[in-house]
């Protein structure tokens, strides 16, 4: 994969202001040396299942305190039952929820307000962590 391709970034919130902070943070590419983005925008569990099934989404940003389907069982479940699971960076709202955000074994744990440059270099990073799995199972 080079940098002219794209890597599908999903977005998962109940709450459609977290979703557009989300997207603005991570703009069009988060980093200089990662492909550009495309987000993929999910209000619920199942779409966010169906994503993940579909095997084509390389990064997630799941928000910790979504109803009724919190972004850390989303996560504990992905990677309990996907294969292959995409990175997963997870929204807290408090500070004390990092514990849980291990316990779900997301990669990355961003807190709430959200950082614009510090969801970017989060976001970032898991996309190289993406593309550096890749270029090694091929």
């Amino acid at each position: 994969m080079s940098t002219d391709d794209k890597m599908r970034v999903l977005v998962y919130s109940d709450d459609a202001s977290t979703r557009e902070k989300v997207r603005q943070a991570i703009g069009r590419r988060p980093a200089a040396d990662v492909p550009l983005v495309e987000i993929v925008e999910c209000a619920t569990h199942a779409k966010v299942v169906q994503h993940f099934d579909s095997g084509e989404i390389d990064v997630a940003v799941l928000d910790a305190e979504a109803q009724p389907a919190g972004g850390m069982g989303v996560a504990r479940q992905a990677k309990d039952e996907v294969h292959d699971c995409p990175p997963i960076c997870l929204l807290i709202a408090r500070r004390d929820d990092r514990w849980l955000a291990q316990w779900s074994r997301a990669e990355a744990v961003v807190a709430q307000p959200i950082d614009p440059v510090t969801l970017a270099d989060s976001v970032a990073g898991l996309m190289r962590q993406r593309l550096s799995t890749r270029l090694t199972a091929h």
